[in-house]
């Protein structure tokens, strides 16, 4: 007992010595952030039409300090000269799906939420984030689908350093109608959809689903207005749109129908997403209340994918003709917006798996096909920076190159000012002022990997 007290006694006086001793010196010294000098042959800044010749970006740290053409470099900063490129804003995919992948020609969008735990599909969202970020997109709205709150451990795990990543407001759970997205489920499939979805019915637990995803860590709100004959009813979203405001949080709204683009847009969304048919009598109110327009259309090459399997002709041949004539509508419906002064942000909606392509590059695409329904190259990359940036609240910090905001930049081979499709060709990616990937070694990744 006497020896266990001396111990005791001997730890604590140990414990006041070491408070009160001077902490080192070298642990309270800053360190000086680092300072970067990029030099481009053309940078697009994300405010002007036209792009800026012999451009300098100074960095200190994760933020810009200095925009121009043919800046002064200070002594002491570290240069990289990309040469003939354009630098332009980080992307921003303002709908993504990290935690989802299916296979395009299954086209099975519930296996994943059969057969795959949340924690693989955290993982797997690691890998898609990072070919996300290798294509130029470095802030992504990801907007459900990804099981019980993956989209938090992704967010914090790229937050935190432990993956490469882009920059990622999460929404948990989308808020939804019984059923969530299926509303022909069979009922012992239920426990599932709750682990997808937040299903609501009546104003009280649209309130309470709306606290409970913040709680669960949500930068942001989606709700599935209507999947199919189900629709929620205006009071509830009016609830959802008021308590997430109240948080000064946005509300992203999954509309596929006239009836669900309507109640929508009356109770003031932020964002209509899909909105494939856009009725007339939104278009006005949409304007008035600044409501974002997010169109999710592929290219019309897409439908040429169907492939004719034995004994399928006449079924593919209809499908083809289906798909054709549903993105011709929708590009109908983009133009009709832009025309009558709808801003539009950049979503793909993506979480198919496409041969050939990562999927970042395929997430580019698909914003690429903007141009199919005649959205000049300007319109398209203001779409993927500055007006993503508003929409998710971040116009402060991102969607352009300019002082005091972060380092988020994009380099690209050729002048996507005049043919936007040089967005394919990205040679340099900074993220937070760190270099994530650097084309000049091709053969060289920065995290240390080889391709």
């Amino acid at each position: 007992m006497f020896h266990r007290s001396r111990r005791l006694l001997t730890t604590v006086l140990g414990t006041l010595l070491l408070w009160s001793l001077p902490l080192p010196s070298w642990g309270l010294e800053p360190e000086t952030p680092p300072r970067i000098a990029l030099r481009a042959a053309r940078l697009f800044d994300g405010k002007r039409d036209k792009v800026l010749p012999d451009a300098v970006v100074l960095i200190e740290g994760s933020r810009i300090q200095a925009v121009g053409t043919g800046l002064s470099i200070p002594a002491g900063t570290q240069v990289l000269d990309l040469g003939d490129v354009t630098l332009l804003p980080g992307l921003i995919d303002a709908h993504s799906h990290l935690l989802l992948e299916v296979d395009a020609e299954s086209g099975d969008s519930l296996g994943p939420l059969f057969q795959q735990s949340t924690a693989e599909r955290a993982l797997l969202g690691a890998k898609l984030g990072r070919e996300m970020l290798e294509a130029g997109v470095t802030t992504v709205r990801d907007l459900g689908n990804s099981g019980l709150n993956g989209d938090v451990a992704l967010r914090n795990a790229i937050q935190r350093g432990w993956v490469r990543g882009p920059r990622i407001l999460a929404s948990t759970r989308a808020l939804a109608p019984h059923g969530g997205q299926f509303p022909t489920l069979q009922s012992p499939a239920q426990p599932l959809i709750e682990q997808e979805y937040a299903t609501i019915s009546g104003v009280e637990e649209a309130r309470r689903a709306v606290r409970q995803a913040f709680s669960d860590g949500a930068d942001c709100i989606k709700v599935i207005v209507d999947n199919g004959h189900n629709v929620l009813a205006l009071e509830e979203l009016k609830v959802i749109v008021e308590e997430a405001h109240r948080q000064k949080r946005s509300v992203a709204a999954h509309t596929t129908s006239d009836e669900g683009i309507r109640v929508a847009v009356q109770a003031g969304v932020d964002s209509i997403e899909h909105g494939y048919s856009l009725p007339d009598d939104v278009v006005a109110s949409m304007v008035r209340k600044r409501i974002f327009l997010v169109p999710t259309d592929g290219p019309l090459e897409v439908c040429d994918s169907f492939e004719a399997k034995a004994g399928d002709v006449e079924r593919q041949r209809k499908m083809k003709e289906r798909c054709r004539r549903n993105l011709t509508k929708a590009q109908d419906r983009l133009r009709r917006a832009v025309a009558a002064g709808i801003r539009v942000a950049a979503g793909s909606d993506m979480y198919l798996k496409l041969p050939g392509l990562t999927r970042g590059q395929a997430s580019v695409k698909w914003i690429l096909a903007y141009a199919e329904a005649g959205l000049k190259p300007v319109d398209i990359l203001r779409a993927a920076t500055v007006n993503a940036a508003e929409l998710l609240r971040m116009q402060d910090q991102l969607g352009s190159v300019e002082p005091n905001k972060l380092a988020d930049l994009v380099a690209v081979e050729g002048d996507p000012l005049k043919d936007i499709h040089a967005l394919k060709q990205v040679r340099f990616v900074m993220k937070d002022g760190a270099v994530v990937l650097d084309a000049r070694a091709p053969q060289k990744r920065v995290d240390g990997a080889t391709r």
